[in-house]
């Protein structure tokens, strides 16, 4: 399928995938790329529609700082800079760029040229998310000044005739007021896009694209059950048919009836559909283990061993399936990103490991976009609209050592929080919802005996991308119910408590 693409040349910001999302929807298909590993020839022959620069953390007056062929801006292609990429446009056009006399950073209020091709239709005033050190001191010949702040003489500039145009600001980030609404203006007036690219667009592409890479061999899917691998076995499923093996690793911390449930929504596929019961050897290599990251690792280790035995069951094996999306490549270190937390479907096969190579399809697309993926290949809304479930389940979901007595405790309680969150009829609005069995007992009453059991604490959050979240506003009635319910019904519980934290400071998982 032809279709209109963006190219993205990535500077190492921090925003470089949240630059594409934006682009995405705005209905333009659009690839990331690091500025080394594109030339202005290769650009010419793939003719896009435009290209965007994003920011990163130089100082572009610097020689080891990343630079770009100039000859880029002699392409007649229409190009966005933001951040230091309007730095490095400046710059390489015989601009000046300085140390700014005052930095900024965070919200900021800007004005702008209401005339300018990104601004039409924008408030002469309104506030920019802004985070730099250098600034642009004098623009290059050819550039008109389209938005400024009190201390950034240059917050915003354009050279119409040559389809040139960059900000200081980020219009990527929420904070932005309008934000996407500036980079559909560029992709609209200053690109001529159409803006008619979907996610049966991706499908499609996605689709081929493995037909292509997979060829005749033969590829392993790490199925979870959860939205991710779902979505990513229909992808596989179409592309390969049969030539997928679809590994279900019943881990032994599934939520309670979730094994049978993923039997029995995939046994009817065409695809081979394997179920591992591997409860005790999971549980072996947790065996007093309390610390967090640890648990994570070992059981990113026994996912992969548990994977290489049933590859050798079943021959020749060339690819290893993961749904991996872009969150998780964040949390878990992305170049110079600092580790959160890891998380086992991240990170590469061990040398001992008989794949040939990963396959991530799903690696660039937020979660929110593999919801819309999904709906696109036809998966049940049910399925689509699953609450997310990690790999390494509910073992991250209670603190310290694992038990069979804690994942029982955890999956009764944690069944009767989501199913009245279901019958309340507010679930559907609530992104993520689950119960976290805490390490810490407590003293209570019940009847008229003394008991020291433990704390459950119950987590719902609200986010569109998982990269941010507020905790969830359920009222209270609703969660005295739960309360009552799981202190009432499950054994070993006494005390249940609501995480009332934001993302960030703390994650959505409490491991």
């Amino acid at each position: 399928m032809s279709y209109q693409k963006i190219i993205i040349i990535d500077f190492g910001g921090q925003y470089n995938q949240l630059i594409a999302r934006r682009v995405r929807e705005c209905g333009v298909y659009c690839e990331v790329t690091p500025y080394r590993k594109i030339t202005v020839g290769e650009i010419r022959e793939e003719a896009p529609a435009g290209i965007i620069f994003t920011g990163g953390p130089n100082s572009v007056y610097l020689e080891s700082s990343p630079h770009i062929d100039p000859e880029i801006f002699e392409l007649g292609i229409p190009v966005l800079g933001i951040c230091y990429g309007a730095q490095l446009m400046a710059y390489t056009l015989g601009g000046k760029v300085a140390t700014a006399p005052t930095s900024e950073y965070g919200k900021t209020e800007t004005e702008f040229d209401t005339e300018a091709v990104m601004f039409g239709g924008h408030k002469k005033q309104a506030v920019t998310w802004m985070s730099h050190t250098d600034y642009i001191a004098e623009t290059p010949e050819g550039f008109k000044i389209t938005a400024h702040t009190p201390v950034c003489p240059v917050a915003a500039m354009e050279n119409r005739e040559r389809k040139l145009y960059a900000t200081q600001f980020h219009p990527e980030v929420n904070h932005t007021e309008n934000g996407t609404e500036m980079i559909k203006r560029f992709l609209v007036e200053a690109c001529g896009c159409t803006c008619d690219w979907t996610m049966g667009s991706f499908a499609e592409t996605a689709i081929a694209q493995l037909r292509e890479k997979v060829g005749g061999g033969k590829v392993l899917l790490a199925l979870s059950g959860g939205v991710d691998s779902s979505v990513l076995a229909a992808l596989l499923a179409k592309a390969i048919g049969s030539q997928l093996t679809a590994i279900f690793v019943d881990h032994g911390f599934m939520r309670k009836d979730e094994g049978d449930e993923v039997e029995a929504a995939f046994r009817d596929w065409d695809i081979n559909f394997v179920r591992v019961n591997a409860k005790n050897r999971f549980l072996g290599r947790l065996k007093g283990i309390s610390d967090p990251e640890t648990k994570r690792k070992r059981i990113g280790e026994e996912f992969i061993n548990v994977f290489e035995d049933e590859a050798k069951k079943l021959g020749r094996v060339d690819f290893l399936a993961q749904g991996t999306i872009y969150p998780d490549i964040i949390e878990s270190g992305a170049g110079d990103a600092a580790v959160i937390k890891s998380h086992h479907n991240v990170g590469g096969l061990p040398d001992h490991v008989d794949f040939k190579e990963i396959i991530e399809p799903l690696r660039l697309l937020f979660k929110d976009e593999v919801r819309a993926l999904g709906a696109a290949l036809g998966l049940p809304e049910k399925l689509v609209w699953r609450p997310p479930f990690p790999g390494p389940g509910l073992a991250i979901r209670i603190i310290g050592e694992i038990t069979e007595e804690k994942l029982e405790i955890l999956r009764d309680a944690d069944a009767i929080f989501r199913e009245e969150l279901e019958n309340s009829g507010i679930a559907r609005g609530i992104n993520q919802y689950f119960a976290v069995l805490t390490n810490m007992r407590s003293v209570g009453v019940m009847g008229d005996g003394r008991t020291y059991d433990y704390t459950l604490a119950l987590r719902a959050v609200t986010t569109s991308d998982f990269m941010t979240a507020d905790f969830a506003k359920i009222p209270y009635d609703i969660l005295e119910r739960c309360a009552g319910r799981i202190v009432g019904e499950v054994a070993g519980i006494n005390r249940v408590v609501y995480d009332v934290t934001t993302k960030p400071p703390a994650t959505i998982e409490w491991e």
